[in-house]
């Protein structure tokens, strides 16, 4: 139980990568609010499964995308939990189309939500880490950052800047003892890669040293070890969980 007593958010935790962290934390004794935006069923259903287990995941309904919710939210997670330990920024849309055919309005939801989003989490907790000395914040990126595919320049873009974000957010938060990391992952078997997935079909893991896909419990494992002690030294990094897929095209069989 090495996050007992600390309490964590995990934004778009209703399924998928975020379920499996909010589980994760949770399976390690902290306390989770898991936040999503319009799944509330499966975030209930999350927030049973736990209370079954003896764990504790507080389901929460919330917008990365609209200031004045997360606002809301965070104040009343201040008051009700005392304070945040562990912020996970996972909330993330997927709008692709080859870019002379993308729509302002398509960037400025992608933008807003995967970036602006997770600027929006950081500044809502990061002044409290500082005062307390202490406090983990984890960025969910993506490999599309820097291994980019035709049709995702709004993706590609959101998902750079997180990972500079969190470069420079670190520098700021590492001398009172705040870290702020992030995890790209690869390709992970989630309702969003569904369609790149069924497209590419098994021709897909051709491209991934080690053959297979992602579960979103590697993405978890990796973030419930930046929460905890044992990565108390590492800020500042992108740790990418791909299979190897970034080690490029030599690899392709």
């Amino acid at each position: 139980m090495r996050l007992k007593g600390k309490n964590a958010v995990v934004t778009g935790a209703s399924r998928g990568i975020g379920r499996a962290i909010a589980e994760g934390l949770a399976a390690e004794g902290a306390t989770v609010v898991a936040i999503y935006r319009g799944s509330k069923e499966a975030a209930l259903e999350i927030e049973k499964l736990a209370t079954d287990k003896g764990q504790r995941i507080i389901a929460r309904q919330a917008d990365v995308a609209d200031s004045a919710q997360i606002n809301e939210l965070f104040d009343a997670l201040e008051k009700e939990l005392g304070q945040i330990d562990i912020l996970v920024n996972n909330a993330g849309v997927i709008h692709d189309d080859l870019f002379v055919r993308l729509e302002e309005k398509d960037w400025d939801k992608v933008i807003n939500t995967n970036l602006s989003g997770t600027m929006r989490c950081c500044h809502k907790v990061a002044f409290p880490m500082m005062r307390r000395r202490s406090g983990r914040i984890i960025n969910i990126s993506s490999v599309a950052a820097e291994f980019v595919n035709p049709g995702q320049t709004n993706y590609a873009a959101s998902k750079g800047a997180i990972n500079s974000f969190t470069r420079a957010l670190a520098a700021e938060l590492a001398p009172r003892g705040v870290t702020v990391n992030a995890i790209a992952p690869g390709f992970i078997e989630t309702d969003m890669s569904a369609a790149v997935r069924n497209k590419a079909g098994d021709k897909l893991k051709d491209f991934i040293p080690m053959r297979r896909l992602g579960l979103p419990s590697d993405i978890a494992k990796a973030a419930v070890f930046l929460a905890t002690d044992d990565a108390s030294y590492i800020t500042g990094q992108v740790i990418t969980v791909d299979g190897g897929l970034s080690l490029g095209p030599s690899h392709v069989k």
